[in-house]
């Protein structure tokens, strides 16, 4: 059997995934060897998952934490790291043929050195995988969004030099919203580059003590509350007019925005003395969620479909959370919802072929 430490002295040394040891065993004892292929209308689909996460142990030592630290125990089972075999194994059996890579930030509490240090070696490792597998992998990069400059110089140089597809960010800054001038520097860098920004959310913060108690309610609740704010931030600041062309994925389906997002369209108009008169938006708040773009990992068929009913197929792409046990079978999820052959085939992987200038089929 393949260990950790075998594993961190091959080429690709100090790469590791986190996985729960639950995710995808029942399954992988009844999958087929090689990967499913996924068929629609007897068209070979290539499947993209947008969502997918991985650590790398350097980069976690560079920012002087332990593991358990930042990332919480999941399910009440214990971290395991698994080797690449593992893990191209697990995507064939979930019939994934690529994973878009993202780390979800720790660092946004570190110093600048610090938080350069732990980005730099997540971005060069991010890269040398893609580099070595490019048909099974893309990556967001690590950027520290404390230090505004910083990120905005480490995303063109993860977009130009490294071949990274954009980067993944929390939905703020420690409660600091992304829509603040002072991280437009980065939003500016990421519309020029076409980089994508994957809008991961870790809870919210600010309502830390409510969410205590049984149900994991700092994930529950808390996970897709805080890209709602994100993404209403976003809106309603202004910064989707101001920056048009950003390509915004929102993890979670965008959270509880999509679901109740025509109330947006009555709250300056139901009480404009809470509304700000000198921001102007040049559409309805609903109308800029057809310039975002979403993961489907909202578990049921019909919210898939309410999904494409409120945002459009064409914004709409896989996600799994892999290797974390929310979505098992991304891609059953998707064939088995009401909705058309077309629209399944978007979802899986057309979408995303698009959105990163990937090869599609």
């Amino acid at each position: 059997m393949t260990t950790r430490r075998n594993f961190l002295k091959g080429s690709l040394a100090g790469l590791v995934f986190c996985g729960c040891g639950l995710p995808y065993a029942a399954h992988a004892q009844t999958a087929a060897p090689a990967r499913r292929p996924v068929m629609v209308k007897g068209k070979r689909i290539k499947t993209i998952d947008t969502h997918a996460h991985c650590f790398f142990q350097e980069a976690i030592d560079a920012s002087g934490e332990k593991f358990e630290v930042f990332q919480p125990k999941v399910l009440g089972t214990d971290k395991v790291f698994i080797t690449l075999d593992q893990r191209l194994k697990e995507m064939d059996d979930m019939a994934i043929d690529m994973e878009i890579l993202s780390i979800n930030p720790f660092w946004y509490r570190k110093e600048r050195d610090v938080a350069e240090a732990v980005c730099k070696i997540n971005n060069e490792k991010l890269a040398e995988l893609c580099a070595q597998k490019p048909d099974r992998f893309g990556a967001f990069a690590s950027l520290p969004m404390q230090f505004p400059d910083l990120a905005a110089e480490m995303l063109d140089t993860a977009m130009k030099k490294q071949g990274l597809k954009g980067a993944a960010i929390s939905a703020s800054v420690l409660g600091d919203d992304f829509a603040n001038e002072k991280y437009h520097p980065v939003l500016k860098k990421a519309e020029e580059l076409g980089a994508v920004l994957f809008i991961h959310p870790q809870s919210t913060p600010q309502l830390a003590n409510r969410f205590k108690g049984n149900g994991w309610l700092a994930n529950t609740i808390g996970n897709p509350l805080d890209t709602t704010i994100a993404l209403q931030k976003l809106i309603f600041e202004g910064t989707m007019d101001k920056f048009p062309g950003l390509k915004i994925l929102a993890a979670h389906g965008g959270g509880y925005l999509p679901s109740y997002a025509a109330r947006s369209d009555h709250a300056c108009t139901a009480s404009p003395m809470n509304c700000n008169p000198d921001i102007k938006l040049k559409k309805k708040p609903t109308e800029y969620l057809k310039q975002m773009h979403f993961d489907a990992l909202v578990f049921t068929g019909e919210a898939v479909r309410h999904l494409i009913a409120q945002v459009g197929v064409s914004q709409l792409m896989l996600g799994s959370d892999h290797p974390f046990p929310w979505e098992q079978h991304p891609v059953d999820h998707i064939m088995s919802a009401p909705i058309s052959d077309e629209e399944k085939i978007a979802i899986l992987g057309d979408n995303a072929a698009k959105l990163f200038g990937l090869k599609s089929g």
